[in-house]
């Protein structure tokens, strides 16, 4: 899942059909997130229309792999997750730790728990031998006014799926050693 999976920019045409990404994110949900709170959303971008739709968001080094790609999935945050809250963590009074404050607080843990979920959908995915392409270079104004409208869901990143195509992929990128990026205090 990690030392040999790759981020793909080349698809096959192998599609992803609907039972995967129902097998994706019954999968995926299990993480654990801030008292569960479970404040992604996803959109599985597949259809023409809708890639279209995706389409003028998109920075330009992102349209062809994007508009290529079986599956591209919209990693969202709900900024009313806590709504549901008396349900996904019924112990305590989680959702009063929410409703009322301020907007980044409510922001910053709905994102933060949210980027985890993608993280999840990422390692899932691969996990289900598909292949990852995650990415920003997107306007997120575009992506939300185009697949959230009138809600309070925001985009935070996109990822394609499907099968990779193994040659189109570039020599792997080196990565920090321990000593650069951690320490043991």
């Amino acid at each position: 899942l990690f030392r040999h999976a790759r981020t793909y920019s080349a698809f096959t045409a192998e599609p992803v059909d609907d039972d995967t990404l129902h097998r994706l994110y019954d999968l995926l949900k299990w993480g654990p997130t801030a008292a569960n709170s479970c404040p992604a959303r996803f959109v599985f971008v597949r259809s023409r229309e809708a890639k279209e739709r995706l389409r003028p968001a998109l920075s330009p080094g992102n349209v062809d792999k994007t508009m290529a790609a079986p599956v591209t999935a919209i990693v969202a945050y709900d900024l009313e997750f806590y709504e549901h809250l008396p349900r996904l963590y019924p112990h305590a009074d989680a959702r009063s730790w929410y409703a009322g404050k301020s907007d980044e607080h409510i922001r910053s843990n709905a994102m933060r728990s949210g980027t985890l979920q993608g993280a999840y959908l990422i390692v899932a995915a691969r996990a289900l031998g598909l292949d990852c392409g995650p990415m920003g270079g997107f306007d997120h104004a575009k992506v939300d006014a185009a697949f959230f409208p009138g809600s309070k869901v925001r985009s935070n990143f996109l990822c394609n799926l499907g099968h990779g195509d193994p040659a189109r992929l570039h020599p792997r990128n080196p990565r920090l050693e321990f000593g650069e990026a951690c320490r043991i205090e």
